[in-house]
């Protein structure tokens, strides 16, 4: 091996150059609902499901807003979307029902009082005595 072959190896010719090892980027956040807000809507799930009005439900989180997706059969299309948007938090607020077609039943700060859209009207029945 000559001078000039030696000194190439040392300095590590030939050999790939390491890689630079770049930092991940953070994961983007996304929305989801708190334990809190999943309590109140998986209630009044499990009681619509119980008269039979629904079946199923899906959640979708997403970048911008958290989607509850209900159903009646699983393969159509949803009944209601219960939606998280942090973005109007200060405005109309976070929380909406969204009925099939896209309209907004109700908007509002509060889940819970958004939520009484859904409640089944108790129907007052004339009893002949």
């Amino acid at each position: 091996m000559s001078e000039a072959d030696d000194s190439a190896f040392q300095r590590g010719a030939g050999a790939s150059p390491s890689p630079q090892h770049q930092p991940a980027p953070p994961p983007k956040p996304i929305v989801a609902f708190n334990r809190r807000e999943l309590d109140v809507i998986l209630r009044l799930y499990g009681r619509m499901v119980a008269d039979g009005e629904w079946r199923d439900y899906a959640i979708d989180l997403l970048k911008d807003r958290a989607i509850f997706s209900v159903f009646r059969r699983s393969s159509e299309m949803p009944l209601y979307r219960i939606e998280k948007d942090p973005k109007l938090a200060r405005r109309q607020g976070a929380y909406s029902v969204v009925a099939t077609g896209g309209m907004i039943l109700k908007r509002g700060h509060d889940l819970a009082q958004v939520l009484r859209v859904l409640e089944k009207k108790k129907h007052l029945r004339v009893v002949d005595a």
